[in-house]
């Protein structure tokens, strides 16, 4: 559902109804795939059976979670865009102090219960609280390359306004805090100009996006390395369902080729594993390029947390309209 306090639902294609798909569409994707995180994929059931409650005799995770709950995904995703319409830019001290009382007090988290953190996301907290800079809180060894930055940072391109390299700029530094290496933060990167190349309708997206990725950091040796040889984003679009970032956003890209959200938010999840992350990723995507009304309203009546994404829902669609009234 659209927030109580707008004045009318979004017209079918529009804008609005593209930015509202995006962001219940992560969240969407993120609480649907919790029960099934973990599983192999031969285990999971049907993609015509994947709801917020699997059939019956499927062992779900997370067992006390009721169905319908978003998890550490949407939350720190909702922090992001609390903390962007907040401060009016990305300021990373603000944001570092609501993540770590999401950690701590369940802020954003659907009944304030918080669940599923990430290794790399946990240990970024912790330095947080010992003091740390958000610059320098996230690991950056090789080995933290997980999806833990790339799951939230849809919202930037939502709220966004500045060119190319701004957005990259700002998808690079949000995941310095919890995810420092330069393989997540340009992975963040390319989701990000992936994302906007939706919005706008480009005819390949993804090719655009990478184009315009290669130009921005075309002086800097390092980046090109990684996203030629680590990320290699000319390969063909492949299902892992994985929590490597590289895999995560590869599985994306292989989910989001289905013909509509429904198709979008199961395929990834029937790649197992890390299905909520996969299917957060995918949905915010599929949300996007399909928009709020192509959602079915069992899964629209079935997300939990309403009180807490429908304002900041309803805040980042106002902005979207100031600032292009301006």
């Amino acid at each position: 559902m659209i927030p109580d306090n707008s004045n009318s639902k979004p017209d079918p294609a529009s804008d609005d109804d593209r930015i509202a798909g995006a962001l219940v569409g992560l969240l969407i994707g993120d609480a649907l795939g919790v029960p099934y995180e973990f599983h192999p994929p031969e285990l999971i059931p049907p993609v015509d059976q994947i709801e917020y409650a699997p059939p019956p005799g499927f062992e779900r995770s997370h067992k006390g979670v009721p169905p319908g709950t978003w998890s550490d995904d949407g939350a720190q995703a909702l922090c992001l865009l609390a903390s962007l319409l907040d401060c009016g830019h990305l300021d990373l001290d603000d944001f570092a102090e609501r993540l770590v009382r999401w950690y701590d007090d369940g802020y954003l988290a659907v009944d304030g219960i918080v669940f599923d953190i990430g290794i790399a996301t946990g240990h970024a907290v912790r330095a947080l609280r010992a003091g740390t800079t958000p610059e320098q809180a996230g690991p950056d060894d090789v080995y933290s390359n997980g999806n833990g930055s790339l799951m939230r940072v849809l919202p930037l391109v939502l709220w966004h306004r500045g060119d190319d390299a701004e957005l990259v700029r700002d998808a690079r530094r949000q995941s310095l805090v919890t995810h420092g290496h330069l393989r997540a933060q340009l992975c963040c990167a390319l989701y990000c100009l992936w994302a906007r190349r939706v919005f706008m309708g480009a005819d390949d997206a993804w090719e655009e996006a990478v184009r315009a990725l290669r130009r921005i950091v075309v002086d800097e040796p390092a980046a090109v390395e990684e996203l030629e040889w680590s990320i290699r984003p000319d390969e063909p679009a492949i299902g892992e369902g994985s929590g490597y970032v590289v895999d995560a956003l590869r599985s994306a890209r292989w989910a989001a080729q289905a013909p509509d959200f429904t198709g979008v938010v199961r395929r990834a999840i029937r790649l197992g594993n890390d299905t909520d992350t996969t299917a957060c990723v995918a949905g915010g995507i599929g949300g996007l390029r399909f928009g709020l009304s192509s959602i079915p309203q069992r899964w629209l009546d079935g997300l939990r947390g309403h009180d807490l994404y429908a304002p900041l829902l309803t805040g980042l669609l106002a902005h979207r309209r100031a600032a292009t009234a301006a």
